[in-house]
């Protein structure tokens, strides 16, 4: 389980990190956004999407289990800034965690650069 510090609890955060950075693999799709606001609490926060598409009530609680497991392994290394949204793709239903774990790292390394990119292309206002 994790601890709520670490948790996206609203749809609106949802929404607002899925509109960010992403990038896939495999077994899954990390979506990515750091926050901007003045004050951010907390280490980096989490958010979980594992679909019907992925199998049975069974099977979605043994991934995001894994996937659970996999963000708090990676909380410590993560800016505290960021929020990721890890998306299930059916495969994920048939990987073990050592995969789901490698794959989440790549596809979190991508997604990180794009964001750098995107960041590095964006102009910034004089007022």
């Amino acid at each position: 389980m994790l601890p709520s510090s670490l948790k996206l609890a609203t749809s609106r955060d949802f929404r607002r990190t899925m509109r960010g950075s992403r990038a896939g693999s495999r077994t899954l799709v990390v979506h990515l956004r750091a926050r901007t606001e003045t004050a951010i609490y907390g280490g980096p926060r989490f958010g979980l999407v594992v679909s019907k598409q992925v199998g049975n009530a069974v099977t979605r609680h043994a991934v995001s289990r894994k996937l659970r497991a996999i963000a708090r392994a990676h909380a410590e290394s993560l800016p505290r800034e960021f929020d990721v949204v890890i998306r299930a793709l059916p495969t994920a239903a048939t990987a073990t965690s050592a995969e789901l774990d490698r794959d989440f790292g790549r596809a979190l390394a991508k997604a990180q650069n794009k964001a750098r990119h995107k960041a590095a292309d964006t102009p910034t206002r004089t007022t």
